[in-house]
């Protein structure tokens, strides 16, 4: 085991350890069974199996599961205001459409900042305790360059992992002028934003924006310096998965409708092909066919997309049970892609695996294996969230430290 310069904690008698490392244990995922995990400053010093090593702290999993922390790669948790009269409705039987985002518009321009942080961190927070340890956020219910510069603002306050998302829906100011509202997302907005973000992103559908509108938003935020996410193919047949492709955006997130030729692009290219089910459970939406995407061999990632309109929820374990079941993953496939997958879809090496000189963020659960959030769905079974080796969030009960 590697000294560290501060003191060191094991997690010991693990009765699964989920690594997402093939070479430390077996499968894709990289099981060890009876297994210990050592922790100090902050990442991963030592996994293995067998008896414990001596450290300044222990954690005793007494037989529970052990993974790595959930990596969100799609939220947008900066906003005021409430839709659910709108998803009651939608309930009943009225379509989904893009254009309920602008009864968020109003409400999050009307609210303070101190409003907007509190509620985002609340749903953060809420998060940690479905086991997430790394969040994406991004702005698009202010939708004028302050507004949006300032829920930037607030997103980085809880996360290093902000998107510019400007380009979400035509405000009603502009409405009829798409063309000029994209000039202003790619000029003055941009400009205000670049400097809060790490990402730029764009809504390529009908009712937001088209394939060109979206090309010029995501180069001119290449062009700034950050990195290129897409939203695509939700509500119908598109052009986005395409473009996002072209672009080489990290991420090509929803991705429900699907023909063979976005199959073997997404395939072919190193972008992410993000599937966020619980909004497609939220809206009467088909799920994706992830198995196509699999088969094929492309990366794919599982994220919440926590918004008021079309998903309010930030359960990681929600989307594993509708992964496995509706998009025909396997459980497996499931930890993969809400973990390592998203931390692929982020661009990040240091996140969603725990091996050593990652950093320390895991969950452990109440249960023997991670089998058992699918196996045993709507039961909370995260006992323990650790982030950077702190605890993030602990059950009432957590368990023995000594």
């Amino acid at each position: 085991m590697t000294p560290s310069a501060g003191p060191a904690t094991v997690i010991e008698r693990i009765g699964r350890l989920t690594t997402n490392d093939p070479q430390l244990g077996l499968g894709p995922t990289g099981e060890l069974r009876d297994a210990w995990l050592v922790m100090a400053d902050g990442v991963i010093v030592a996994v293995g199996q067998g008896t414990a090593p001596a450290t300044d702290e222990r954690i005793d999993a007494a037989g529970r599961g052990v993974l790595p922390g959930f990596v969100d790669s799609h939220s947008h948790l900066v906003f005021a205001g409430d839709r659910a009269d709108e998803f009651a409705a939608r309930m009943a039987g009225t379509a989904y459409s893009a254009g309920g985002i602008r009864t968020t518009v109003a409400a999050t321009r009307a609210a303070s900042d101190a409003e907007l942080l509190d509620g985002a961190r609340r749903l953060r927070d809420e998060a940690a305790r479905s086991g997430t340890t790394t969040i994406e956020i991004k702005s698009g219910y202010g939708l004028t360059p302050a507004d949006e510069a300032r829920s930037l603002q607030v997103a980085g306050e809880l996360t290093s992992e902000t998107t510019f998302l400007g380009a979400h829906v035509v405000p009603e100011e502009f409405e009829g002028r798409a063309d000029e509202y994209v000039t202003q997302v790619c000029g003055p907005m941009l400009a205000a934003c670049a400097p809060h973000a790490r990402w730029v992103d764009a809504f390529c559908e009908e009712g937001a924006f088209d394939a060109d509108q979206c090309r010029e938003v995501l180069e001119a935020g290449r062009a700034a310096g950050l990195g290129l996410r897409l939203h695509a193919n939700q509500l119908g047949p598109g052009p986005g998965v395409q473009l996002a492709v072209e672009l080489g955006c990290a991420s090509a997130d929803h991705c429900t409708h699907l023909d063979e030729a976005d199959v073997s692009a997404l395939a072919g290219s190193d972008t992410v092909a993000t599937f966020l089910p619980a909004t497609d459970f939220s809206t009467r939406q088909p799920y994706p066919d992830a198995r196509r995407l699999l088969d094929a061999g492309a990366t794919v990632a599982l994220a919440v997309n926590c918004n008021p309109g079309s998903s309010h929820t930030t359960s990681m374990p929600f989307c594993l049970g509708l992964a496995v079941r509706d998009l025909h993953m396997t459980i497996d496939e499931a930890v993969w892609a809400a973990t390592a997958g998203g931390a692929t879809a982020l661009r990040r090496d240091d996140i969603g695996r725990l091996a050593p000189g990652r950093r320390a963020d895991l969950i452990l659960l109440d249960a023997p294996s991670p089998i058992h959030l699918v196996y045993r769905p709507g039961v909370a079974l995260i006992a323990l969230t650790i982030r950077a080796g702190t605890v993030a969030w602990s059950a009432p009960e957590p368990p023995e430290r000594g």
